[in-house]
């Protein structure tokens, strides 16, 4: 007659135990995710250490590089400058044009006067050929036909005169020459071997014939020589033309500079950029650590600031790590009570009720333990705090109630208590 109901305590207790085993599914890919959360938060913050390091080296490798190609660029500079301001003039050549006065009787086959020429030492009309107390070799060359004239004329004198900005005449040298003989046997051979050549016009019968002047002619800084005058000192010369020569001689540091060029460039650049690299290194100190030698402090600093800055890290990262681990302790759900602890807790709570009702009963006992009520007060008012705290942590959380089949869910580490 009557149909057979499972109890509503058997219904609450299969309940409870589908969420229990819901629980225990969900706690396994919970925990493994707590297990592996170190080990992804420590290779983040390796990472980003190891990127932070790169990013400085990187940075610092830049401006290091910087520095070196800036110093390195005014080394050259230096040495170009010093070699351009150092090294005189090694060569200089000019024309020489010859002139002589023609208002003489021409009916002889000879000039009026000597042929003279004006040359000028100063390069652009400015700038001065020689330097000061560089010895220099002058030098004339003549090309001469050999012509009967010129054969028949044997020597002649060559003058030259260097004179000043104000025409004083600061030094004169006098040379003589003559073309080189040559026997009229050999003369008719070389015409005969030569003649092809000698009749397309690519070669002629001339000689150049080059006489020294000065071998060692230095000019004075006090009186420089600006100018020469150059005369040949015959009248039935004949010439197609003629340059002059200045070569300098080097000694010392010029003649390395100018024989080696490569090799004193390299150590001149070298150099500067040795002494340039110091000047650097010992204002960077002075900027940074206020001189040359740097302070104990600064020393110290050096020596322990990378593992201090280390340890700094590490530190920042286990307190991290421990804080995300607590907030996810605290958030993770957990089943804490069954069917029977339930039942225990509703009985405690009828046992509450009882006991309030006998101290409402007896007034007089409450009363006279009133001055220790008030001296517990002073104490529950000094834990007040700790209790705001631990209600904030159970805001959400509600009481079971009673034909619940399970407790609902609270934090773990409270309710050991």
């Amino acid at each position: 007659m009557y149909e057979h109901k499972d109890p509503p305590r058997r219904q609450q207790a299969e309940g409870g135990t589908a969420a229990q085993t819901r629980t225990r599914a969900r706690s396994g890919p919970e925990t493994m995710g707590s297990a592996m959360a170190p080990v992804l938060h420590w290779l983040h913050d390796v990472a980003a250490v190891t990127l932070l390091k790169a990013r400085r080296t990187l940075f610092q490798a830049g401006v290091l590089f910087c520095v070196l190609v800036l110093l390195l660029w005014v080394s050259i500079f230096l040495y170009g400058s010093f070699y351009y301001s150092y090294m005189p003039t090694v060569s200089f050549s000019t024309p020489v044009h010859f002139y002589y006065t023609s208002d003489c009787d021409t009916s002889e086959s000879t000039l009026c006067s000597f042929p003279t020429a004006n040359i000028s030492f100063m390069k652009n009309d400015r700038d001065q050929v020689m330097a000061n107390g560089q010895p220099y070799r002058v030098s004339l060359e003549l090309e001469m036909p050999e012509s009967p004239v010129n054969e028949n004329l044997g020597m002649f004198m060559i003058k030259m005169s260097c004179y000043t900005k104000g025409g004083k005449t600061v030094s004169s040298v006098g040379r003589s020459t003559m073309l080189h003989y040559r026997s009229s046997l050999l003369q008719t051979l070389s015409t005969l071997l030569f003649s092809p050549v000698l009749l397309t016009g690519v070669a002629e019968q001339k000689q150049l014939i080059e006489v020294e002047l000065f071998s060692e002619y230095r000019t004075n800084a006090y009186q420089p020589s600006v100018g020469a005058v150059i005369e040949i000192q015959s009248k039935r010369v004949q010439i197609y033309s003629s340059q002059l020569r200045i070569h300098a001689y080097f000694t010392g540091i010029r003649y390395v500079l100018y024989n080696f060029p490569l090799t004193s460039a390299v150590i001149g650049v070298a150099t500067n950029f040795a002494f340039l690299s110091v000047i650097v290194l010992f204002s960077y100190l002075q900027f940074i650590w206020g001189g040359i030698w740097p302070p104990d402090q600064v020393r110290v600093r050096v020596m322990i600031g990378d593992n201090t800055r280390m340890q700094q890290r590490r530190e920042e990262a286990r307190k991290r790590m421990e804080r995300e681990n607590s907030q996810k302790e605290l958030s993770a759900p957990q089943v804490i009570g069954s069917v029977n602890e339930a039942s225990d807790l509703q009985g405690n709570d009828t046992v509450a009720e009882s006991t309030s009702k006998k101290s409402s009963e007896n007034p007089d006992a409450s009363e006279a333990d009133a001055p220790d009520t008030k001296e517990e007060e002073g104490s529950h008012d000094s834990k007040e705090p700790d209790e705001r705290d631990d209600s904030d942590m159970f805001d959400g959380c509600q009481l079971p109630q009673q034909g619940e089949t399970s407790l609902r869910q609270r934090p773990g580490p409270w309710m050991s208590l």
